[in-house]
């Protein structure tokens, strides 16, 4: 007989205490090609985690281990608590979201939200009303006898995400969903999906190449390289205190600089641009200027050696006179809080 999927309020507490996600020393190769590393990582429950990095650095891989979708060849993966290595995906409490959305083009939205709850033997009115409950989350309401084919590509976006939550899985995992979507309608979507996420107070383990997405979204970051986790950190940490070159290079723009054996970076817009009649700072010359609306970008080749990109925000309303900024004697000045040292690569940990 079917019975009712209970709604959230009605789902009981999970008492135990440990991470949603945890992987404990997880690797994976194909042939010789190893994808992930020997990756340890906790997300806590109600946590918006995100798994940076550039393509082939992991971050996708990782995912699908924790969906199911792969075996790692060792290490484990616990799900609030529970190991599931040796589950399929159907028997883990989380659902994925793609970034081609794999709607059923012959339902409609209402029945590709339901569709979960069917398979689970919910019954009519139940399904009907959580599925509405998640398409008026997702700011969908109405759209439920719509074929997605009638949708923009961010409206169907929605519907995969309505359809991923109607369960109200312990985790939600996301593979660069907004990958697919136009600039604007994607930072529209980053703000979206970080309000939801407050809202169902669901776990999301979100994976992106974009550093702007995570820096935007994210309660912490883990930045992968090379199959292995550089750094894990709140965007503000990640950002400001990178703990490797690989780090600062990939996260947002960092200058980095050696003096005395010591590598350091800085980031542009913390350097302030002064002239050149005056004591103390890096004197230099500018080299190149380049316009970018809200901010103007200045590469300097500094006497002792080196270049660093200096970043002005644009206050005024006249026009920059680039050409004459180009050959210009400068001198550069930062606080000393601006500046932290970093390491070639990720310490072995203890």
């Amino acid at each position: 007989m079917s019975t009712s999927v209970p709604t959230e309020r009605e789902t009981p507490p999970r008492t135990v205490t440990s991470p949603d996600v945890r992987c404990v020393g997880i690797r994976k190769t194909y042939g010789e090609v190893v994808a992930v590393d020997h990756v340890d990582l906790e997300v806590a429950r109600g946590e918006f985690f995100t798994m940076l990095g550039p393509s082939g650095s992991g971050k996708t891989t990782t995912l699908r281990l924790i969906a199911g979708f792969e075996r790692p060849d060792t290490g484990r993966i616990e799900l609030a608590g529970a190991d599931v290595a040796s589950k399929p995906p159907y028997e883990r409490p989380v659902n994925t979201v793609f970034q081609d959305y794999a709607l059923f083009p012959h339902m409609t939205v209402g029945e590709n939200v339901e569709y979960g709850l069917r398979v689970r033997g919910a019954r009519r009115a139940a399904r009907r009303r959580r599925a509405d409950e998640a398409l008026e989350l997702v700011r969908l309401t109405g759209y439920g006898r719509r074929k997605p084919s009638a949708l923009s590509g961010g409206q169907r976006q929605r519907v995969a995400l309505a359809r991923a939550i109607v369960n109200h899985p312990d985790v939600l995992l996301l593979d660069e969903p907004l990958g697919a979507l136009d600039l604007k309608l994607r930072q529209e979507m980053q703000i979206e999906l970080k309000r939801i996420q407050r809202e169902v107070g669901i776990t999301f383990v979100y994976v992106t190449h974009d550093q702007e997405e995570a820096l935007t979204m994210s309660d912490r970051i883990a930045v992968f390289n090379q199959g292995r986790i550089e750094q894990v950190g709140t965007p503000w940490t990640v950002y400001e205190r990178p703990a490797t070159e690989f780090v600062a290079g990939f996260v947002g723009v960092s200058n980095v600089l050696e003096r005395g054996g010591t590598r350091f970076t800085i980031r542009p817009e913390k350097i302030r641009l002064l002239d050149a009649d005056g004591s103390g700072g890096e004197p230099g010359t500018i080299r190149e200027a380049i316009y970018a609306g809200m901010v103007t970008r200045y590469r300097v080749e500094l006497d002792a050696g080196g270049e660093l990109e200096v970043v002005e925000q644009n206050l005024e309303t006249s026009a920059p006179d680039l050409s004459a900024a180009r050959r210009q004697r400068v001198r550069l000045e930062w606080s000393p809080e601006s500046v932290f040292e970093i390491h070639s690569q990720a310490k072995e940990e203890e």
